[in-house]
């Protein structure tokens, strides 16, 4: 199959959406599948206020479906509800494409948390976005039901995996975790004030807090907390030693819709701690981790759990499982040919 996914998130973006879709567009292309993205590296492009990570791209429909008829897909996924999200959702709807979309971030809530603006007139904005699309993918049960309390229905489960080969339990421990008062309690992810990573700095559970990651908020938290570790952002093997050598797994966060650093501490043998909300709730069982409104109680709860049961758990999870949940979402579309492509059309990021 010929498979078109627009996407405003992508590298050098390093968070959960970008790695899925990475990881989703390196199996569909194993098994045989010709991908086609479209991103904001193919246009000019500005920093998105308060999240300078985050690309803007300067494109807009007529761009946009020049590249979709260079590709002449099967299936097109639109990933993000950003402009090159918004573009390709109009030339769809112009040209009477089907499509599917994701539901990958708690959009609502993250601006709330940086702008004025109230989450119901988000809400709003979510709702248009996403009623055309043929399936609206959600990575949870719990956003399944999220959403058709606002109205969408048209979802279907694609869920998160893990490298196995990488993340496992029999990793040697960080060399930055060494001589550490223990337990050593970890958080990975972005520094933003989204994740709510106060939360777990300010619990009172004995041993050493480290942080792991990068983000607009790390200057901040290290002057306001001197006695935590904060070893930057970490990848590959690196990052797989971190969460082998931590005794907990800490994840603060009430708005992610999975936490796809949750199954990936699971499976290098870390129990893990977190709010009993929607992500942590859809994942997390009694044996591997612990559940509480009270985030000192689920850390101590958490280091009684079995290392072994983690790993179990975090087993369950893989690309290939979640690859597939993603080609039957999309096979659910009525298939068409795009038109006839345009000579000399510019073309697509490999």
């Amino acid at each position: 199959m010929r498979i078109l996914i627009v996407t405003d998130a992508w590298e050098p973006q390093v968070n959960g959406v970008v790695r899925t879709l990475q990881a989703t567009i390196g199996e569909l292309r194993a098994a045989g599948h010709e991908v086609g993205v479209i991103s904001p590296d193919l246009f000019r492009s500005i920093p998105c206020p308060s999240y300078s990570e985050i690309r803007l791209a300067f494109a807009g429909q007529r761009a946009v479906g020049r590249r979709i008829r260079a590709f002449d897909p099967q299936a097109i996924h639109i990933s993000t509800e950003g402009p090159l999200g918004l573009a390709a959702r109009r030339w769809c709807i112009r040209n009477g494409f089907p499509f599917t979309t994701a539901y990958h971030t708690r959009f609502p809530d993250y601006v709330a948390a940086r702008l004025p603006i109230s989450p119901d007139l988000v809400w709003r904005f979510i709702r248009w976005f996403h009623r055309p699309a043929q399936h609206i993918m959600v990575a949870t049960r719990s956003l399944v039901n999220e959403l058709a309390a606002q109205g969408l229905d048209r979802t279907m489960l694609w869920e998160r995996g893990v490298d196995h080969r990488l993340f496992r339990p029999d990793r040697p421990p960080h060399p930055g975790l060494s001589g550490l008062k223990r337990p050593i309690q970890l958080y990975v992810g972005r520094v933003a004030v989204e994740k709510n990573i106060e939360a777990f700095l300010d619990t009172a559970q004995p041993g050493t807090k480290v942080v792991v990651g990068d983000g607009p908020a790390l200057a901040e938290l290290r002057a306001r907390y001197p006695h935590v570790h904060f070893l930057g952002k970490q990848t590959g093997e690196a990052l797989a030693a971190a969460y082998a050598g931590a005794d907990v797994f800490v994840f603060p966060s009430r708005t992610d819709t999975f936490g796809l650093v949750i199954i990936e501490a699971l499976s290098c043998g870390t129990p893990v701690a977190a709010y009993p909300v929607a992500g942590p709730a859809d994942i997390v069982t009694e044996k591997a981790g612990a559940l509480d409104e009270d985030l000192d109680e689920a850390i101590a709860a958490a280091l009684m759990r079995g290392r072994a049961d983690a790993a179990a758990l975090g087993a369950r999870y893989s690309w290939q499982s979640c690859t597939g949940q993603f080609v039957k979402a999309l096979t659910f579309v009525p298939a068409r040919p795009a038109p006839e492509p345009m000579h000399g059309a510019p073309g697509l990021a490999a």
